[in-house]
């Protein structure tokens, strides 16, 4: 009997897209971050897809300083391979969201494939009481913002993260950045396979519908062949459903804080684990195993863990 698939499960643990006063359950502390990443490790993920923020009032913050506390803790308590993000969030320069991969120099490093609008001011239709200004501003000034990532923006990560041994998590928004993430293999600036996280449903970017979904299968199959790794994150209500659709596709999959809120109509995730939970049941209903973090090191070529700077 063939042996059953090996998916990947990623836990984008807090982001910087939502803002505190949206869910009481979102990770803002060291600690919250570090326990959420283990619990979310604990329930089947592989790979913990982290952000930082400022204690005081939850600001997202690439400051290697903020980084550090947490990462020691997971490094500590789990196996899992850590995946530092260079996105950031999308008000900051590229110098700024690069520091903390070239500080820690993880396995995984997430990198944005193209220049987008990156609208998030809907959210204000949703959320109207804010504890703190910046989040109603962080929303609000998303009318007016480039997410930058231009081709010499990319190079300059991909050559510095490569030389640090780190591989990436091709963050893709639309087809476009299969396209250019096509031009760097070409040039061999990446190594294969790639791991490509296609993102449905940020205005700005493709839809959540079933079809962008298969629309972004068919393009990266003719582009990379069976040369790369697939994974799916659905924002919003769209994670579990596109998720799911993925992986009886073929898919890796990521979930979390970072992507959704919710683990229900109208009811608030109340950890990454409880997400990390619920789709690992829809795995093994569709009789895939879960990947462990070695099977994961093993899939997408990492360094291993023992080879990072924290």
């Amino acid at each position: 009997m063939a042996a059953k698939r090996k998916v990947i499960i990623t836990c984008a643990v807090t982001g910087a897209i939502h803002t505190p006063s949206m869910s009481p359950h979102l990770p803002v502390t060291a600690d919250e971050i570090a326990e959420a990443a283990i619990a979310a490790a604990g329930a089947g993920a592989a790979i913990l897809h982290l952000h930082a923020r400022d204690p005081k009032d939850g600001r997202p913050t690439q400051d290697p300083a903020y980084f550090r506390p947490f990462l020691q803790k997971i490094k500590a308590a789990t196996n899992a391979v850590v995946n530092i993000t260079t996105g950031g969030s999308p008000h900051m320069t590229v110098e700024e969201r690069m520091r903390p991969a070239m500080t820690f120099k993880p396995e995984v490093a997430s990198l944005n494939m193209g220049s987008m609008n990156f609208g998030l001011f809907p959210m204000l239709n949703r959320f109207k009481e804010f504890q703190h200004e910046w989040e109603r501003e962080h929303l609000e000034n998303s009318r007016d913002l480039i997410f930058k990532n231009t081709y010499k923006d990319i190079e300059t990560i991909l050559r510095k993260g490569t030389e640090n041994g780190t591989r990436f998590e091709f963050e893709c928004y639309d087809i476009s950045h299969l396209y250019n993430l096509a031009h760097f293999m070409d040039r061999g600036l990446v190594q294969s396979p790639p791991f490509i996280q296609s993102v449905f449903g940020i205005l700005g970017g493709i839809g959540p519908d079933p079809e962008d979904l298969m629309h972004m299968r068919r393009t990266a199959d003719r582009l990379f062949g069976d040369n790369y790794q697939w994974s799916i994150l659905g924002a919003g209500r769209n994670q579990i459903p596109l998720a799911t659709m993925g992986a009886a596709m073929g898919s890796n999959i990521r979930v979390g804080l970072e992507d959704s809120l919710w683990i229900g109509q109208g009811q608030l995730a109340s950890s990454n684990a409880e997400q990390v939970s619920r789709i690992r049941i829809i795995l093994e209903a569709l009789n895939l195993d879960v990947a462990s973090p070695d099977d994961a090191r093993a899939m997408l070529q990492l360094k291993g863990g023992d080879q990072v700077d924290f």
